[in-house]
Parts: structure tokens; sequence; C-alpha cells
């Protein structure tokens, strides 16, 4: 197990909103700490709206995560980008985020309700 990070069940129900509209709600959402960071919700991709959602160009590598990938959101007002991100193949300290996103809350509300 790697002790850089920690994944747990996020209890109760967490919603991302952009634009005025929930872009995400989920009873199965993650919450990944990682070192001295803030922890991140990651929702099930089930769960997010995807029409809202659009491939960046942009990627990243984080060397316990491995490559992620980003999404700008589609709001009324335009696109939002790079507001989202997620690691379609994570690494095996990370497999439980594989299928979900993230959003970056200085773009995204993401709440508990």
């Amino acid at each position: 197990m790697n002790e850089h990070i920690t994944i747990r069940p996020a209890p109760g129900i967490w919603v991302a909103r952009a634009g005025g509209a929930v872009i995400a709600e989920s009873r199965a959402a993650l919450e990944l700490s990682e070192g001295n960071m803030p922890p991140v919700i990651y929702f099930p991709r089930d769960d997010v709206a995807m029409a809202f959602l659009e491939i960046s160009e942009n990627r990243s590598y984080c060397p316990h995560k491995g490559h992620a990938a980003y999404y700008g959101i589609q709001a009324k007002s335009g696109l939002i980008a790079d507001a989202a991100w997620s690691y379609e193949e994570p690494f095996d300290a990370a497999r439980e985020i594989g299928g979900h996103i993230a959003f970056y809350p200085d773009r995204v509300v993401i709440e508990q309700v």
C-alpha cells in the first residue's frame, strides 16, 4: 500500500456545479488524500453529466497516480477550460479512482449536501 495516497469512500451525497448547472451528483464519490494537500473528491463517471465535458489537449503526469487527461466544461457562459481531470489508467496506488473524474474547486463548486 502506498502511504502517500489514501482513498476512501466520501460519505453522503456530493454535488459538482458549474455555470449554473449540476455537472455531477453522487452517493459513491471517493475522497483522495495525498501527502499534505487538501483532499480531492472523485466522482464516478456514471454520475457525471459527460455531455457538458469536452476533452482537452492538456495532459499531466503524477508519479503516484499516473497520466491525467483534462476536460473543459461547456457552460452557458462559455467553456470553463481544464476544469476537471481523470486518471484513465491510474497506477496501482490509485487504482480505485479509475473511471472517476475530479473537479478544480476554483472553477467548479463542489459540496456535500
